[in-house]
């Protein structure tokens, strides 16, 4: 990795380790399991900032000093309001009507810390940064719905769907960085690595 330090990716998601692997940066996988619940009147730009964030400062907590760890978050924005992850399927169904046709925008998140003990009291030597893509949605027929939602693949994935997966039938056209909706913006994960290596 260029001399850097070892990465660990505080996140099980398969997407935003397979942009690692392709960016060739080695990793290991150690999750953070936090409350993603959103904050009352929380925007969905401030919940994934806070959550990459809390996800990237609790893993980096149990790592030394010459490990850099590195948390994500993705969310869907629809005129403001935040489309996680469904609970179930009817939700899924819910949320990919509401897509259907029209543009939302897609905000990751993505912290970077050194490992170590980061309490208030000890200060906290982390980066994060946010970007955002927008999705313009084809209007999205009742069976091909119902087909999709059929998969499973819309369970597990902001928003209901993935755009690297069956989803991509839908989508019309993105404006920004398709790393951004997939999960992990690439290239702000090496300005974030660079600016870390620097410190």
């Amino acid at each position: 990795m260029n001399g850097r330090p070892p990465l660990v990716l505080a996140s099980r998601s398969s997407r935003r380790a397979d942009i690692l692997t392709q960016m060739g940066v080695p990793f290991v996988v150690d999750s953070a399991d936090i409350d993603e619940t959103p904050l009352p009147i929380e925007t969905p730009r401030e919940l994934v900032m806070r959550l990459a964030t809390a996800k990237c400062l609790a893993v980096a907590a149990r790592h030394p000093a010459d490990t850099v760890v590195l948390g994500a978050d993705t969310t869907v924005d629809v005129d403001g309001e935040i489309f996680g992850t469904p609970t179930h399927i009817d939700h899924a169904r819910t949320m990919l009507r509401r897509l259907s046709g029209r543009t939302h925008l897609v905000h990751t998140a993505v912290c970077v810390a050194h490992g170590g003990d980061h309490r208030a009291d000890r200060g906290t030597d982390h980066r994060t940064a946010l970007d955002t893509a927008a999705v313009a949605m084809h209007p999205i027929d009742a069976d091909l719905l119902e087909r999709y939602l059929a998969t499973g693949e819309s369970l597990d994935k902001a928003g209901a769907y993935a755009i690297q997966g069956e989803a991509a039938m839908f989508v019309e056209r993105v404006t920004g960085h398709l790393t951004t909706v997939v999960g992990l913006p690439v290239r702000v994960v090496e300005q974030l690595l660079a600016s870390l290596s620097g410190r």
